[in-house]
């Protein structure tokens, strides 16, 4: 990959009473080239020359499980004042395939994805609110893997995780929420792309006044090189930005890693 010494920056929320954007810094902008990828969210992707076979999906597999004999000692204390502790362990799996073509090379994508959360739950007992229960999560993991097979070029293997652990972490507030900011890496064993969460932090009004949101959206992903940032993918718009210097092969590439984020099930249901 080419050398580019470019850094993103600021990424605002352009709020119009209901739009929500990403806003790419100009001075990216100016050095590269947006696609709006059609089709995401069906089974077949597509943009500018580049388009994916139809996508083939595997079973998604769901299970649940319940701790609730593991806090039996807890409860014996907790039932005399009113509270009821129970925990559960839900898993999900999925996996995808399909091929990326410019019309002249092709790249065969494999993927995989899991993600399991623990929970503890709280109930308040003989009390009838819809503030009498509570629900914390105590784990959460998520791992997104993607093989990436081009025509003759050596493969390249794509890995998303995001990882939360209340114990091992020490997290002492009790309201914690789990950020979806999954990050990871490509590589072939050469070349390394860098894949970085963006978040939106600020909201812009009509009237151009900033204000600080008391949260942040997860808004998409920097791809970078050790030079610098080489695409953006805007998972809001359903956009990808490249850098005008990268070559068919570096696009094709990038447009495996676009579409195979793009493609996920599991990463964008809500827990």
């Amino acid at each position: 990959m080419k050398n580019v010494a470019i850094i993103i920056g600021g990424i605002l929320l352009m709020s119009c009473r209901t739009t929500i954007k990403m806003s790419i810094p100009e001075v990216f902008k100016e050095q590269a080239t947006m696609e709006h990828v059609k089709g995401t969210g069906t089974n077949k992707m597509s943009f500018g020359k580049i388009s994916t076979s139809k996508i083939k999906r595997g079973a998604q597999i769901s299970g649940s499980g319940w701790q609730d004999p593991y806090y039996f000692p807890e409860n014996i204390l907790l039932n005399q004042i009113g509270i009821q502790k129970s925990g559960s362990v839900d898993t999900e799996k999925g996996k995808f395939r399909y091929l990326l073509s410019n019309g002249k090379d092709h790249m065969e994508i494999f993927a995989t994805e899991h993600k399991m959360v623990r929970t503890v739950d709280y109930e308040a007992v003989n009390i009838k609110s819809v503030f009498n229960s509570f629900e914390q999560v105590q784990q959460y993991d998520y791992i997104f893997s993607a093989i990436i097979k081009p025509d003759t070029a050596r493969k390249w293997e794509l890995v998303m995780t995001n990882n939360y652990d209340r114990y091992k972490q020490g997290d002492t507030n009790p309201f914690s929420i789990v950020k979806r900011a999954d990050h990871g890496l490509a590589t072939n064993g050469e070349d390394t792309i860098y894949v970085k969460p963006l978040s939106l932090e600020q909201t812009e009004s009509v009237n151009g006044k900033l204000r600080k949101l008391p949260f942040t959206i997860m808004s998409g992903y920097e791809l970078s090189t050790s030079g610098g940032v080489i695409a953006v993918v805007d998972m809001i718009d359903k956009n990808i930005w490249f850098y005008n210097e990268l070559d068919e092969t570096e696009r094709l590439q990038i447009g495996a890693i676009g579409t195979a984020l793009f493609a996920r099930k599991i990463h964008n249901v809500n827990w």
